[in-house]
């Protein structure tokens, strides 16, 4: 899950990112109430297994079982202040619902990482997160080195080689956004 907002009085508006719709924005009922079964799976930075329903008024979110708690295994406040600037870039890119499954392996490849690497890898992980996000909504055509889900330590010392130029192409990316 990316994000929560609150809707209402004990509902909230859930933003998930999953392998087989791509992102989407959810409503779940009831979730800010005290001992709300669905709470513990629905934490920001956590992979669930989620049942969703189509309504007329849009996704619903009916049932959720936790399989991963990124947030837990990310060491430290840097690491989570930089998973929430990825997230909140890529909510401020993809303005509703985007039906692009090649977003999940980047981000979720990308928490995993972040659970394992350095803190100057992580600086360049988050770089070439982003430039993936980009590149898959359609706003940077150049060459990205590797597969779109792998942060490796080698991988990521040869992203650092050519940081000025990848740096280039983000902010080339973010203007044609218009964000």
């Amino acid at each position: 899950m990316l994000a929560r907002t609150p809707l209402g009085e004990a509902n909230t508006l859930v933003t998930v990112m999953t392998p087989a719709i791509g992102l989407v924005r959810a409503r779940a009922q009831g979730l800010r109430k005290p001992g709300a079964k669905l709470a513990s799976a629905l934490t920001t930075f956590a992979e669930s297994d989620l049942v969703l329903v189509r309504g007329k008024e849009g996704w619903r979110l009916t049932g959720a079982v936790l399989s991963e708690n990124w947030f837990e295994k990310m060491p430290g406040h840097p690491t989570r202040v930089r998973a929430a600037r990825v997230s909140g870039l890529l909510l401020r890119l993809v303005a509703g619902e985007v039906q692009d499954i090649e977003l999940y392996p980047i981000i979720n490849g990308f928490f995993t990482a972040l659970t394992t690497l350095s803190e100057n890898e992580q600086d360049t992980a988050e770089l070439l997160v982003v430039l993936r996000v980009l590149a898959a909504l359609g706003l940077d055509a150049g060459d990205i080195p590797g597969d779109v889900s792998a942060f490796t330590p080698e991988l990521l010392a040869a992203v650092s080689k050519n940081r000025s130029d990848y740096i280039s192409r983000i902010n080339h990316g973010i203007t044609a956004s218009e964000l």
